[in-house]
């Protein structure tokens, strides 16, 4: 897996030299990126595939991608670097703002992203190294949102992925195949596309085809985009800490995660001041009827 994440962050993006976080907005629909050191086939010549049997030969099974190693919490939370940040410029409060999915006693950090943003792909090594910093009261929780070129179909496919279970061992897979191996070209995706990839991991693809364009995944995406517009989230990608504080600085994916660190910091201590819930009274026992006195 570290080689896989190691070829992902040298993905090439685009970056303004004025504007050092690059978004995906729900317009933007990013050109296939080249693979790297492949050369194009010459005009009329059919690529072979890698690792073509000869002929006669039985090809070799199809090699099934490792699950994505569990993240173990750091057992202390870091203190966070840098100066507090500055309401309306690093974040923005967002008025009664509710954690995605509520864990009693957890800090939900909510990012929004979408598969076919290379900014998401860009990001996803830097956030897993961030994870595994954090501490057991943090709970991460990824949102696929309509960002990108093409990206409904994705995002159905990470709710049907995350319904089945299969979003721990296929989610870095997913952008790989899309920004770096090519595999899966956004613009051409189809149904048979998504069954075939998430076949790899366990699943039958009419299953997964199934799940995919159920009314529950089609409800899932509704209520996700929901969140989003209540949040402020216009671009992917975003985070969210714990419903509360929309991350908005544009000073890099670094400081993205250092605000994120002051914010989930001043959630952990409303935590401890927060005064702990008195439990229910004990109703009294009901008092015995006396028995009726005869005439």
């Amino acid at each position: 897996m570290n080689s896989r994440i190691a070829t992902l962050s040298r993905y090439p993006l685009v970056f303004s030299a004025l504007f050092a976080l690059a978004a995906c907005s729900k317009t933007e629909a990013p050109s296939a990126p080249a693979a790297e050191g492949t050369p194009a086939p010459a005009a009329g010549d059919t690529a072979p595939a890698a690792n073509a049997p000869a002929q006669g030969e039985t090809p070799a099974p199809a090699e099934t991608a490792p699950a994505e190693p569990a993240i173990v919490p750091a057992a202390t939370a870091t203190p966070p670097a840098g100066a507090a940040p500055v309401a309306g410029t690093d974040y923005n409060e967002i008025p009664g703002g509710q954690p995605f999915e509520p864990v009693a006693g957890k800090i939900e950090v909510a990012e929004i992203f979408s598969y076919t943003c290379p900014h998401c792909a860009q990001f996803e090594p830097i956030l897993l190294d961030w994870r595994k910093k954090q501490t057991a009261d943090v709970k991460f929780t990824p949102i696929a949102g309509p960002f990108g070129g093409n990206p409904i179909p994705f995002e159905k496919a990470f709710y049907a992925a995350q319904t089945l279970g299969l979003v721990d061992k296929s989610h870095e897979a997913m952008f790989r195949a899309v920004h770096i191996d090519q595999s899966i070209d956004f613009r051409t995706v189809t149904d048979a596309t998504f069954g075939e990839f998430y076949a790899k991991y366990g699943v039958k693809p009419a299953d997964f085809i199934g799940t995919m364009n159920s009314f529950a995944i089609t409800a899932k995406g509704k209520r996700a985009e929901q969140f989003m517009q209540r949040s402020g989230v216009s671009a992917s990608p975003s985070i969210v800490i714990n419903g509360k504080y929309l991350v908005t600085t544009a000073k890099g994916f670094d400081d993205m995660l250092r605000v994120s660190d002051h914010l989930i910091a001043r959630e952990r201590a409303a935590l401890a001041a927060a005064p702990a819930a008195a439990p229910a009274a004990t109703p009294a026992p009901a008092a015995a009827a006396e028995p009726a006195k005869k005439n």
